[in-house]
């Protein structure tokens, strides 16, 4: 047994031995192929331009490289090109590339090319090429061309013909806002995006661009504005022309109505509530003048603004003061309105302060205190107070000394009853 083992171990290193001498050669021919490595890239161009495939190869062992269309046509073969499209330029090759650039790309020239390395069995690497086909211009469309305040409005933005599809998103100013959209694909396999936005406008709104973004790998900063065009109804205002200060009796009134809108108001009017307004009163377009004030005249006088859109109103409240009052009387319980415009010291829109006014109030308030503090300090300073007690009356009228003691102890009987006082 012993033998047997030895002989078979023996066989074994012979037939190693052999494989070695006789199929080393062989083994050295086949590892470099089984280590060859095929590799390319997609490619991604936008109609019009060069897309380049490269075919690349490593630890190549001079095996032939070629690239075919998607039709399975050889391009090039090593350096020579077969296909006569003379957009295909050899731009580098190599044992390990093959690298070639397209010209004047075309929708027609999407598809998968091969990268083919003739070994065996042959390797292949495939490259993808997608055309980009920007979209038109946008266009911007809407429903109408000026809006009222408080209505909504409804502007499209569509992109045309453009692969893949465009996505689209708007601004209002710098604010992003969101439409709904829809795609349409064409027969050439283009795609059509509509994008419509719906929003409520104010009149803060007039003048504001609202941008159509397209959003497309082909192009970069591709959009559309149009200017919101909002009416609004007017902004009305009272400006006080004169006086500066308190209105009294014997003074002129001027009062001028500010009023913005768009379209501008086409009508002032100027009126006094629940009232007429004073027959010798001057108006003149948005101006109203008052001369020789007097009380009969006070009351709430109004400016109403008007155009297409709506009216508004501002109001101013007339109180006239006696000419020699410094001091303005009790504010009256009427209710007034917080647009509206007050004549009385401290009531409505603020008015210059009469320093002379409050000068006196000040010194008639120090002058009465200073009196009363006068007065006070005499009243203590003279009754400051003094105890008295009674409690030795008789002591003083008796004849001796015992008689005293007896009369203090009011052992008498005609002594009064013990009082104290306090004066």
């Amino acid at each position: 047994m012993a033998i047997s083992a030895s002989g078979s171990l023996s066989i074994f290193l012979a037939l190693v031995m052999f494989l070695a001498a006789f199929g080393l050669k062989g083994a050295a021919e086949i590892m470099p192929v089984q280590g060859q490595n095929l590799v390319t890239d997609n490619v991604s161009v936008v109609e019009g331009e060069t897309a380049t495939i490269s075919c690349r190869v490593k630890n190549n062992d001079d095996s032939v490289i070629q690239l075919l269309n998607p039709n399975r046509q050889t391009i090039y073969f090593r350096d020579v090109r077969p296909l006569k499209d003379s957009r295909f330029q050899l731009v580098n090759f190599s044992d390990n590339e093959l690298r070639v650039s397209l010209s004047n790309v075309s929708l027609s020239d999407e598809g998968r090319y091969v990268c083919q390395l003739y070994t065996d069995p042959p390797q292949e690497a495939y490259a993808d090429i997608t055309v980009l086909v920007p979209p038109g211009s946008p266009i911007l469309e809407s429903r109408e061309e000026v809006v009222s305040e408080g209505n909504d409005t409804e502007i499209s933005c569509t992109a045309i013909g453009s692969k893949p599809p465009a996505t689209i998103t708007w601004m209002k100013g710098d604010q992003e806002l969101q439409g709904e959209s829809t795609v349409e694909e064409t027969y050439d396999r283009m795609y059509t995006v509509t994008s419509r936005l719906t929003l409520t406008v104010s009149k803060e709104d007039d003048g504001v661009p609202v941008i159509c973004v397209i959003n497309h790998p082909a192009v970069k900063d591709f959009q559309a504005q149009k200017y919101l065009e909002v009416q609004y109804k007017p902004e009305v205002k009272i400006v006080v022309g004169y006086p500066d200060g308190l209105t009294r009796e014997g003074e002129n009134l001027e009062l001028t109505c500010k009023a913005k809108g768009k379209p501008q108001p086409h009508r002032i009017n100027w009126l006094k509530v629940d009232d007429d307004v004073p027959s010798h009163a001057v108006i003149t377009g948005s101006d109203l003048f008052i001369e020789n004030l007097n009380k009969s005249y006070n009351g709430t006088y109004r400016c109403v603004a008007s155009n297409l859109v709506g009216e508004a109103f501002d109001d101013y409240i007339l109180y006239v003061y006696d000419a020699l009052t410094s001091t303005p009387p009790p504010t009256s319980t009427s209710i007034i309105s917080d647009n509206s415009q007050d004549s009385r010291a401290g009531v409505g829109s603020p008015q210059k302060i009469d320093h002379a006014v409050i000068g006196g109030v000040v010194a008639v308030v120090v002058f009465i205190m200073l009196c009363l503090l006068i007065i006070l300090g005499r009243y203590f300073a003279r009754h400051k107070g003094t105890y008295f007690t009674h409690e030795a009356k008789g002591a003083d009228d008796a004849a001796d000394a015992d008689t005293a003691i007896i009369n203090a102890e009011g052992g008498h009987s005609n002594s009064d009853t013990k009082k104290e006082y306090y004066i």
